[in-house]
């Protein structure tokens, strides 16, 4: 797999980049880890969570996907060589956004 670099991060990903909305909320936590392993046995490396990922599932808090990935990082011990992408923006239950000196 040729790894590309990252904007000027310094980072090297591979060009395709596994979405973890799924963990925790369509597939239990054995298939994902299933899913991350296959991912990057095949040499990828690049994952993208977001702890809003099934906030809207009864009985979800948000966090699900990062906390099934941290324990697959964990039992994997490879945090060293996956790339974990996030994004930021979006409300979590309960919260109320806090103004920001960026929008209006």
């Amino acid at each position: 797999m040729e790894l590309r670099m990252l904007g000027r991060s310094g980072l090297k990903v591979s060009p395709l980049c596994l979405g973890g909305n799924v963990f925790g909320w369509t597939i239990d936590e054995k298939r994902s880890f299933e899913l991350l392993d296959a991912f990057v046995g095949a040499g990828f490396n690049f994952i993208d969570t977001a702890d809003v990922y099934s906030t809207w599932v009864p009985g979800h808090q948000g966090g699900e996907s990062e906390a099934i990935i941290g324990n697959w990082m964990k039992s994997r011990g490879n945090r060293a060589s996956v790339v974990i992408a996030t994004k930021v923006g979006m409300e979590m239950r309960g919260q109320t956004r806090t103004p920001s000196p960026f929008r209006d």
